[in-house]
């Protein structure tokens, strides 16, 4: 017999959980993740950076609202998810006025080379520095939002892959895994699974593509100081930064993918290390691990949050690309309002506030999906 829920989600990443968080307590809420941990894919391969001055307006204004809703958790927890480090892009002039924003302001290359020594002189002609960035302990917050959620009464199923869904009456029924469930609400939350799971449940795809992202862990000869801000091309080439007495980089590349469980190709990390060697004194002696991310996107690069209107009951919460821990507490909240909403259960539309400007925002590109 099927268990019968308002809301399910499939997909135990960082947008599923942080959803699961926000509407549990308020309704019946079910997750469901194909893999048998939560968080496999992308969301634990983050670079764990918070970035106000990256990405499109809309994900800017998300990640503003999101750092306001992590640090009002983090003022009740033992141990804070976020902790200030700066960003700093370096590059041409063009390049680094073509990626400023507002949260961004420029520096000497004097200054840069102060903040992060290991730069070296003659490397790049200009630099900015975005303050109001935080590190942010990615297992500690995805770990939050499960506690959160299983605390009010929501139900995380793992190892369950949707192998069935179908529009019945009001709501939906789906084959999980092994499990037979029903619900008003069907959130796809499943990344660079969503146009899959689209298809299993006869609705029309939105073209989201993932990208795969490469990073790793690498020994150096030189430690950053921990103050070190995190250090990335305006050219999209690179980026690093302290972690521990090694350094987390990255090739920054942006390579269309399937959806699967990306590995790192021969030659990029082993490309990347020549690189940095040649413009930092880092010296990178080894690689003592890598991975590769997808990183799914829409046409438009702008998160997708809506009801389908062709599909009743069918919500899309995916297309977050690079940008999905930092805009998660955020695209949860308006998600959480939409669907509660939606449904005419407890909680109604966002309040007068930061959340209800993240949601002009939002809905100003794409606030119910519109074919």
């Amino acid at each position: 017999m099927a268990a019968h829920y308002d809301v399910l989600i499939v997909g135990g990443g960082i947008a599923g959980l942080s959803l699961a968080s926000a509407l549990a307590g308020r309704c019946s809420v079910a997750l469901v993740e194909a893999e048998q941990e939560l968080a496999y894919h992308t969301s634990s391969r983050s670079a764990r950076q918070l970035i106000p001055s990256y990405g499109p307006p809309v994900v800017q204004e998300l990640t503003l609202r999101t750092l306001e809703l992590i640090a009002a958790r983090d003022a009740e927890l033992p141990e804070p998810v976020l902790t200030p480090r700066s960003f700093m892009l370096i590059g041409s002039e063009a390049d680094v006025a073509a990626e400023s924003s507002g949260h961004m302001q420029p520096i000497a290359v004097d200054r840069a080379l102060e903040l992060c020594p290991a730069l070296l002189p003659g490397t790049f002609a200009a630099a900015g520095l975005d303050t109001g960035s935080f590190g942010c302990n990615a297992p500690l917050l995805l770990d939050t939002h499960r506690k959160q959620a299983l605390e009010a009464g929501a139900d995380i199923i793992t190892g369950a892959r949707v192998h069935s869904a179908q529009r019945l009456g009001s709501g939906w029924q789906v084959g999980a895994g092994a499990e037979g469930f029903e619900a008003g609400v069907l959130v796809n939350a499943a990344g660079a699974w969503a146009d899959e799971l689209a298809v299993i449940s006869g609705v029309e795809k939105l073209g989201l593509q993932p990208y795969r992202r490469t990073a790793a862990i690498a020994a150096v000869e030189r430690p950053l100081p921990a103050a070190t801000p995190m250090v990335a091309a305006a050219d999209n080439t690179f980026y690093f930064r302290p972690d521990g007495d090694d350094v987390l980089v990255s090739p920054s590349e942006t390579v269309p993918s399937g959806p699967e469980d990306a590995r790192p190709r021969p030659g990029d990390v082993e490309r990347l290390v020549e690189k940095l060697n040649s413009i930092t004194s880092l010296g990178i002696t080894e690689i003592r691990r890598a991975w590769t991310g997808l990183r799914t996107e829409a046409a438009d690069g702008v998160p997708v949050a809506g009801f389908d209107a062709e599909a009743p009951g069918f919500y899309w919460l995916v297309g977050q690309g690079g940008y999905g821990f930092q805009t998660s507490a955020a695209m949860a909240e308006l998600a959480a309002d939409q669907i509660l909403a939606g449904q005419g259960a407890s909680g109604g539309a966002a309040p007068d506030g930061p959340e209800s400007r993240t949601a002009r925002a939002l809905a100003a590109s794409r606030w119910s999906i519109r074919r």
